[in-house]
């Protein structure tokens, strides 16, 4: 099994910046692929980016160049840096871990972009 614990969003303007960190209860390199989904009301939960064990990233369109996954080996932790923030940004950001085969999935962060 693996445990994550997210934390770090909140209330922000367009324009400015959070950062989203996303704590794993076991090895990233046991883990097949860290991801960042989110959710707006009324919408499926999609794909923010993900980055498999081996380093390999994928950004959804709509944030590449201002989003940025990273990953710190030591703490078991995945960061994802959010720059130049729309309203359209606004959701609740999930970790996930993909592991033996079986999805797992943080508590949820709210992150909203308004003036």
């Amino acid at each position: 099994q693996v445990q994550l614990v997210e934390s770090g969003g909140g209330l922000v303007q367009p324009g400015g910046s959070l950062r989203l960190s996303c704590a794993a209860s076991r090895s990233l390199f046991s883990i097949d692929r860290m991801g960042w989904y989110r959710q707006a009301p009324e919408k499926e939960r999609e794909l923010v980016v993900d980055i498999t064990n081996g380093g390999s990233v994928n950004y959804r369109d709509s944030v590449k160049g201002r989003f940025t996954i990273s990953r710190d080996i030591d703490t078991n932790t995945v960061y994802l840096q959010m720059n130049s923030l729309k309203p359209e940004d606004t959701a609740v950001y999930y970790c996930s871990a993909k592991f033996s085969g079986y999805d797992y999935w943080g508590q949820g962060t709210q992150v909203t972009v308004s003036s």
